[in-house]
């Protein structure tokens, strides 16, 4: 019988030589040389008041080193860090042997702030210097994450207000039973139980009433409309996904079309991508050039970007919500969407009611007449009208007619609050008048070239985000603030950045 050595994979003692253990052409070994030869960290220097008392602190360089390469394995826990720089090789070679409390690893994340954005900005100079940056086109894109916050803490002042005075309320009746019972035997740990209710109760309006004191206004949009706090971090949004609703930011990253360099990244507690184009454009203004192209999803077009894009002389191809339904490409994708979960919800759906759609409407040309599926004449209330470039003749119905009709539910999308139906008929694109801003880029993204162009932008910035997501496990951001969660967003970024240099021969 074949006899083989003893392969003994228990720890024991070793003569290593750390710096050999981060090999050439690693994210690691680029990470390293990065760090201790090629970036300023003096920005750091200001946090210490140790230069001739106190105890002396770790450098920040060795701190991002163990940080960057620990959300580069998906770790994100401090004290799962701090148990890597004990057991593993790399973690220990890049800390130089030393091991940082978890609570110090904490404190430095949740203090970089300002201070990363320095260093994404030098490591975006050094992938310059490189040839990285090709600047011919910019992709915008953005991710929504949950955060550290409770979203069932989340509403406005009104919804916080009527929910401590509920529990200020069922306090009252505790304590008026409390009092009928006084005289009474109770059983002692249905006294127990019903104490500590009382005190729960207590401390939960206690803690309503103390943040509606420390937040007097409601949060507002950027039009001005209120939007829904959160008790657990107020710079937190609630947020609409394909997925469910979820309390978190959105991360925004613009990255280059030559190397997936990603040049700017910010995360906002927002919603609406709408508004977050014209910061992200802002802070790329120095890297576009003429005749660069800046490319964006349905989620970030509106007039106003469109017109903020035009007034800066930016090149841009923003898709509108209309764009597959005019590309042949796109023609039977309803097919290929997921349908629900037939285990999940064994409940009776409801029929959707089919409303009467305007080929419902017997319109005549000759006349400009047009009748309604119940027989009623429409009056005319506008003739050739602009809607959207094309001409229309618009017909509205009688309120005599309309309100008691028995067919309101199949015409109108809302009968409890629309007394008339309107239907328009198309005659055919508008003529003799200016193209809009909107019509511009419309007709420019529906071109061979624009479709050609704007394709391009699917493969620039959903392969960064899949690697954040799924290689480096991104799926929540795990501190509270804008200012905390912004740099962390940075922090994976940076190392998407750092791993492209490595991939390029940084450092070798």
């Amino acid at each position: 019988m074949a006899r083989y050595k003893h392969i003994d994979t228990s720890p024991r003692f070793l003569a290593v030589d750390l710096r050999k253990q981060l090999l050439p052409g690693t994210f690691e070994h680029a990470l390293n040389e990065l760090l201790d030869h090629d970036l300023d960290l003096s920005d750091f220097d200001a946090r210490y008041r140790n230069d001739e008392t106190g105890a002396t602190a770790y450098p920040p360089a060795m701190l991002l080193k163990v940080i960057l390469f620990a959300y580069s394995q998906g770790m994100v826990s401090s004290r799962a860090i701090e148990r890597a720089c004990c057991e593993h090789v790399t973690f220990i070679a890049l800390s130089g042997d030393n091991v940082p409390h978890f609570t110090t690893i904490a404190d430095f994340v949740g203090a970089l702030g300002k201070d990363i954005a320095n260093v994404f900005t030098q490591v975006l100079f050094i992938c310059d210097c490189q040839g990285l940056i090709g600047r011919e086109m910019f992709a915008i894109d953005g991710v929504k994450l949950p955060s550290n916050a409770s979203k069932a803490k989340s509403g406005t002042r009104a919804d916080f207000e009527r929910q401590a005075g509920k529990l200020e309320a069922a306090v009252e009746t505790m304590l008026t039973r409390h009092r009928a019972q006084d005289a009474k035997a109770v059983e002692p740990d249905l006294q127990a139980r019903e104490a500590k209710r009382l005190e729960r109760l207590q401390r939960d309006a206690a803690q309503i009433r103390k943040w509606l004191a420390a937040n007097p206004e409601d949060r507002r949009g950027t039009k001005g409309s209120v939007r829904k706090s959160n008790r657990t971090d107020n710079e937190s949004a609630k947020m609409a996904t394909g997925k469910g609703v979820l309390q978190g930011y959105t991360g925004v990253a613009a990255v280059d079309a030559s190397h997936q360099i990603i040049i700017e990244a910010q995360a906002h507690g927002s919603g609406s991508e709408q508004e977050l184009l014209v910061p992200m454009v802002d802070a790329i203004a120095d890297l576009i050039e003429p005749d660069t192209l800046l490319t964006a999803d349905a989620g970030y077009h509106s007039d106003a970007n469109l017109q903020a894009l035009a007034e800066r002389e930016i090149e841009a191809l923003i898709a509108d919500n209309g764009m597959r339904q005019r590309d042949e490409r796109f023609a039977g994708q309803e097919q290929y969407k997921a349908l629900p979960d037939p285990l999940h919800d064994k409940s009776v759906r409801a029929t959707a009611v089919t409303r009467y759609a305007p080929a419902d409407f017997r319109y005549d040309p000759q006349t400009q007449t047009c009748i309604c599926p119940a027989g009623k004449q429409l009056y005319r209330n506008g003739r050739d009208c602009v809607i959207n470039g094309y001409v229309a003749v618009k017909f509205q119905g009688a309120q005599r007619d309309c309100v008691p009709c028995a067919q309101r539910t199949r015409c109108l999308r809302h009968p409890e609050r629309t007394k008339t139906r309107q239907v328009a008929f198309f005659q055919g694109k508008a003529t003799g008048r200016p193209e809009s801003l909107g019509e511009r880029k419309r007709r420019r993204l529906d071109s061979p070239e624009g479709r050609t162009r704007y394709g391009a932008r699917f493969a620039t910035v959903e392969p960064v985000f899949g690697n954040l997501r799924h290689n480096k496990r991104l799926n929540r951001f795990t501190l509270r603030g804008r200012t905390k969660v912004d740099a962390q967003w940075k922090l994976y970024c940076l190392v998407h950045n750092i791993e492209k240099l490595a991939h390029h021969g940084y450092a070798q």
